[in-house]
């Protein structure tokens, strides 16, 4: 027993190492390539601060606030799908399926509708605001889902059907709103519900950095309890986890990760589906190795994804949320072929 856990350490320390390779390997390419061409070397030169003017001003002020999002974002969509995962011992739920993502959306397109006069959403002001306001639109679907999934408690499979009909609820008021706002706003909104890191600055990676640096680390400390919901709720109560209360820090902590991402990146789905699934297959149902490898894939994926859109069909940019759903979508539909 101790030697499978002393091996599993070992290929969790190693996927850890490949996947912190990966990123900065990537991290490196996505500075280079673009409209305007950087080269590797130059890259390093510009960072160390001994580049041009133009170069710092392209990496600095454009390229790198982008690239930074990208990874907190991925993350935070990732680990908050791990995490919905566990609680409802379904491999098919993630923040977009269930509704919150589409709550949080849905508290933006009302903050753009009625306070884009007063706080307009390129102000340094509405890349502090917006967290908040998608955080509480992603709480009150997720109150509304729990709501409604009650019933002598809360079981998985409820919380997954009950989320998917709040998601389409809430989707159909999105349209109506849409259909009310002036062309730019409607444009605007339109993008970035597809999915966009849009108006990427260092405004938005302050705002949303410590979102992930605090909600990642505490979710990590709750991950005994979610291997505890692998056993299944009776299991898990006579083991003395008290479920629903673990159950309702552990969905408050998904839901803030996932109304903070959407709040920076829009409406990316897939994202804190498939990642979850992934790290699974790697590295085995423990948790407190599933939600850091989930993190970095889905910084990794997203980054990824992002320099895709960004240069497949340069100057023209494709949303990252299209990219991600490009790749993710085959890999969706096999989960639903090999799930029972």
């Amino acid at each position: 027993m101790q030697q499978s856990g002393i091996k599993k350490r070992k290929r969790f320390m190693l996927i850890l190492a490949i996947l912190i390779v990966l990123i900065i390997s990537m991290f490196f390419i996505s500075l280079s390539t673009g409209v305007i061409q950087i080269s590797p070397l130059e890259v390093v030169k510009t960072l160390f601060n001994l580049g041009t003017d133009r170069q710092e001003l392209v990496l600095f002020d454009f390229r790198l606030p982008g690239i930074i999002l990208a990874l907190l974002i991925g993350a935070g969509l990732a680990v908050s799908g791990a995490i919905l995962q566990g609680i409802t011992q379904n491999e098919l739920a993630d923040p977009g399926i269930l509704g919150i993502n589409t709550g949080a959306g849905l508290a933006i397109v009302l903050f753009i509708f009625f306070f884009q006069d007063i706080i307009p959403s390129t102000s340094a002001l509405s890349a502090y605001v917006m967290p908040f306001a998608a955080l509480i639109g992603a709480i009150f679907a997720a109150f509304i889902i729990y709501l409604l999934a009650w019933k002598r408690g809360v079981t998985p499979i409820r919380l997954v059907l009950v989320g998917i009909g709040v998601n389409a609820a809430f989707s159909a008021i999105l349209t109506i709103l849409q259909l009310k706002m002036d062309p730019q706003n409607y444009r605007q909104v339109t993008v970035w519900l597809s999915g966009d890191i849009w108006n990427a600055n260092w405004n938005y990676v302050v705002a949303l950095l410590p979102w992930i640096l605090i909600l990642i680390p505490v979710a990590l400390q709750k991950a005994k309890a979610l291997n505890v919901f692998n056993l299944g709720d009776d299991l898990a109560s006579g083991l003395g986890t008290s479920i629903e209360r673990e159950r309702s820090v552990l969905l408050l902590i998904a839901v803030a990760l996932a109304g903070a991402s959407v709040a920076a990146g829009g409406a990316i789905a897939f994202l804190g589906l498939v990642v979850p699934h992934i790290a699974r297959k790697l590295i085995g149902p423990l948790h407190q190795y599933i939600i850091p490898i989930s993190a970095l894939i889905g910084a990794l994926l997203l980054m990824v994804a992002d320099t895709i859109g960004k240069n497949v069909l340069a100057p023209t940019t494709i949303p990252v949320g299209i990219v991600v759903a490009i790749i993710s979508v085959p890999y969706f539909v096999y989960l639903l072929m090999k799930s029972k």
